[in-house]
């Protein structure tokens, strides 16, 4: 079975997840420091997307079908 991510991209998330701890790693227009474990590896993922790397689309959000 074929990977689902890069290692490249892998190597963004941990650069992302050492950010975090470290307290440096930022996000968004706001620039307001990140402390989640899942938004650094959502900014990790999708730096690696930016750059073109071996990642799979974001799930986009479902919205509810009206009858």
């Amino acid at each position: 079975m074929a990977r689902k991510y890069s290692r490249a991209a892998s190597k963004d998330v941990e650069r992302a997840m050492k950010k975090r701890k470290k307290g440096t790693l930022r996000s968004g227009r706001s620039r307001k420091k990140v402390t989640s474990r899942k938004q650094a590896i959502a900014i990790g993922l999708s730096e690696a997307r930016a750059k073109g790397k071996k990642v799979p689309k974001s799930k986009s959000r479902k919205t509810a079908k009206r009858k």
